[in-house]
């Protein structure tokens, strides 16, 4: 077993099968978009044709949307796993909200959540899409006034309960939507449902992968991401490598893999954040260069798989920084794709 070649391939960053941003994401399941301005690139450098606009039109139009859900953090769903995704992954989700709430000494009543969310839905209502700043400005209004903490809070439950979630894209802040403006009503899914369809796309883009890192990557207990590879049934096998057990599905692809490639990867990009253990791609030596212990990861450089240096994506003009090995200018090729999918 190859596993850097399998991920390449079956994350789509080698020979990618789809040329619609909204594919990518139903076959990643969920993409993490902690950083706005390069998630479009996370998502775009899985197409076969990378296209700045094209991610535009299927975000505003709903068919890609944002909000937080595993792990506390920001993702991206499609239109057609957000009602399936938010049933699975709401609970816990606000359990880790609540969490972070008792750590800052902050307490939000019943009555506060069901006051300050009617302000949220009326805001939005009215403006179709709204920013922060939206939400501060009808708060004072009515004379109240929060700090950013309490306010984030606030709009996270919303997002969770179904009511908020993304509207349009802007070029640098995020934005606001009633969930019932954006998307179709709710759907009734069945938790099995729910957790074998999650499950399955998780392995089918991010195969070979541990048990450990489906835990890690859902933020679902052990017990639920164990009774998510059970409903997999016959589809998916393990296999030993290196002392670890991984699974993969049947119809895992293995073959594309082409040697020699450069990936300019952003910083929070599935490739990594994906997996509990990065060793696989990432030398434990270089992973402060890749990310730090309190979660900010960093844009990297991957050549045939291993990540070997870093890059800056808001530059005019090409800054790579290597780590590890000796690398010529190969890299060129991947910058022009990179700096012509802004354009496109």
């Amino acid at each position: 077993m190859n596993p850097i070649a399998i991920r390449l391939l079956n994350q789509q960053l080698i020979s990618p099968q789809f040329g619609d941003p909204a594919q990518v994401v139903s076959h990643m399941g969920a993409i993490q978009a902690q950083e706005y301005r390069m998630m479009r690139w996370a998502v775009a450098m899985r197409t076969r044709r990378p296209s700045a606009r094209a991610f535009k039109h299927a975000y505003d139009n709903g068919e890609i949307v944002r909000l937080h859900l595993m792990r506390g953090t920001w993702q991206l769903l499609t239109a057609g796993d957000y009602w399936l995704l938010l049933t699975l992954c709401a609970p816990k989700a606000l359990a880790v909200i609540r969490g972070w709430m008792h750590s800052n000494h902050i307490s939000i009543t019943d009555e506060e959540v069901a006051s300050i969310r009617d302000i949220l839905v009326k805001t939005t209502a009215d403006k179709g899409s709204v920013v922060k700043e939206d939400f501060v400005k009808a708060l004072a209004e009515r004379d109240i006034h929060m700090d950013d903490h309490r306010l984030s809070y606030h709009i996270r439950m919303a997002e969770l309960s179904g009511t908020l979630c993304s509207g349009n894209l802007l070029p640098m802040k995020a934005t606001y939507a009633l969930t019932a403006q954006k998307l179709t009503s709710p759907v009734r899914v069945d938790r099995d449902e729910a957790l074998h369809t999650l499950t399955r796309k998780y392995c089918q883009s991010r195969q070979p992968a541990t048990l450990e890192d489906f835990v890690w990557w859902s933020g679902l207990n052990i017990g639920d991401c164990r009774r998510g590879i059970e409903l997999m049934g016959s589809s998916i096998h393990e296999e030993k490598w290196s002392g670890r057990t991984f699974y993969l599905t049947d119809d895992c692809r293995t073959r594309g893999f082409r040697k020699g490639r450069y990936l300019l990867i952003p910083p929070y990009d599935e490739y990594l954040i994906s997996y509990k253990s990065r060793d696989i791609v990432l030398s434990p030596d270089y992973s402060h260069k890749a990310h730090n212990n309190s979660g900010i990861f960093q844009p990297v450089i991957a050549h045939d798989g291993i990540i070997c240096g870093n890059w800056a994506p808001f530059k005019d003009e090409r800054q790579a920084e290597f780590f590890l090995g000796n690398h010529d200018d190969g890299i060129q090729a991947e910058w022009e794709r990179y700096r012509q999918f802004l354009t496109k």
